[in-house]
């Protein structure tokens, strides 16, 4: 993850959920960094819409993420829903 990257923690998660988040941040930074195989980037964002399944709380996190990393987790997904390639690698 990020070294300065703060996950904005809610007090109602367990710490499955927290695992479940943290994993969809470490894949999507992964893929803008060695690349990061699609199935487990889709997987960890299945996980994570379990966590958080309102929109308007996925759209808060992803703000808060891309101000902190410069990275979109709705665009990086995005990309990976549309490449027929087994690893995802960003620009």
């Amino acid at each position: 993850m990020a070294d300065n990257y703060q996950l904005p923690i809610d007090g109602n998660w367990d710490t499955k959920d927290m695992i479940a988040v943290s994993q969809l941040v470490d894949a999507v930074l992964q893929v803008y960094e060695n690349g990061c195989d699609k199935e487990q980037l889709l997987d960890a964002y299945h996980d994570f819409l379990q966590v958080m399944p309102a929109k308007s709380e996925q759209k808060r996190f992803d703000r808060d993420f891309e101000e902190q990393t410069g990275r979109s987790i709705y665009k990086t997904i995005q990309l990976a829903k549309q490449s027929e390639k087994k690893v995802i690698k960003g620009a």
